[in-house]
């Protein structure tokens, strides 16, 4: 079994993929989308949002980090795609499963799935474009607005030459209103001989399984799961090997928190770093009580310095009488 991290935009970039990996698990990462209109991209765009480039591509644990791209033309993407590699990206990704409105204006992302010739075309540029020892994988979703050109993508891209293709189990209408309809992803294994990757409402390693049992998938993607309980990958993978693991306490996720704050406050505009700590606090107080009252203590400061002031007396209170966690 394989464990992919998923890509989403805006949410998990390098600083969260290398606290993510760091817990273990997780096999591979996708990065946030590059977008490609008509004309070849300089460098500084790929290392702006996969700064691994510079590390042979991989986060600090090790775990191999592809480039994504997005757009509706195969000229371009394979264009940008022969760049990536150039770089040193391991692997390049192909978009067409963003369901975001403006992405679709924009001739990217699900949009492009009403026109499986042209789906196609893209990957068979960018297969081309690139070494043969580059993998090329897709990401796709269900449909456009209905399910009846989903094996007709599934097979231009098998056909083009990708090497695997990730399937969310929902068309972009649907967009992130469970369920996600696992069994459909069976539909595509039976027809093809590329790899699989089952995608979509992994919250628990027991939704993992049925995910397995019902795609007919044994390798998964995860995303919203993942920054919800970031431990979800390692607790997957122990139970896909039969093995004992602990769900990380309270404590442990909150040093986690402090740390990429840390991080955002060098990274970031101070005017920003509190957004991204709030917006991965939404996700982890769908698992965890107490982040719901982290978030109430910080969700109208905007100095830096007072949000890491609240952190830190959030973890005085959760262990009183001891040092504070040492930062990583």
């Amino acid at each position: 079994m394989r464990l992919i991290l998923a890509p989403m935009d805006g949410v998990i970039d390098a600083t969260m993929r290398a606290l993510l990996t760091d817990l273990g698990g997780i096999d591979r990462c996708v990065t946030e989308f590059v977008r490609v209109n008509q004309q070849l991209l300089p460098p500084r765009v790929f290392r702006r949002l996969c700064p691994e480039l510079d590390s042979g591509g991989r986060t600090p644990a090790g775990v191999p980090v592809f480039v994504q791209l997005l757009g509706g033309q195969p000229s371009p993407m394979a264009d940008n795609a022969a760049r990536c590699a150039e770089l040193g990206a391991p692997g390049i990704d192909l978009n067409f499963g963003c369901p975001a409105k403006t992405v679709n204006k924009s001739d990217g992302g699900a949009i492009l799935l009403r026109e499986p010739e042209r789906v196609g075309s893209i990957v068979a540029a960018v297969r081309q474009a690139v070494p043969a020892s580059i993998p090329v994988s897709a990401k796709i979703r269900l449909g456009f607005e209905d399910r009846s050109q989903f094996l007709d993508n599934v097979l231009a891209i098998a056909a083009a030459g990708a090497s695997e293709i990730a399937i969310h189990a929902r068309t972009r209408r649907d967009g992130y209103q469970p369920p996600a309809w696992w069994d459909e992803i069976a539909r595509a294994v039976e027809r093809v001989t590329l790899p699989v990757v089952a995608n979509g409402e992994i919250w628990s390693p027991e939704d993992a399984r049925r995910c397995q049992l019902a795609s007919q998938c044994r390798d998964l993607m995860l995303g919203r799961g993942a920054l919800c309980r970031p431990d979800l990958p390692r607790l997957v993978r122990a139970a896909f090997d039969g093995a004992p693991a602990e769900a990380m306490p309270w404590l442990d996720i909150a040093v986690l928190l402090q740390n990429f704050f840390r991080r955002k406050r060098v990274e970031c505009e101070p005017r920003h770093a509190a957004g991204t700590l709030k917006q991965w606090l939404g996700y982890l107080r769908h698992s965890y009580p107490e982040a719901a009252l982290l978030f109430v203590g910080i969700k109208r400061l905007t100095d830096p310095v007072a949000v890491s002031a609240t952190i830190d007396a959030h973890l005085a209170s959760l262990q009183p009488g001891r040092d504070q966690p040492a930062a990583a």
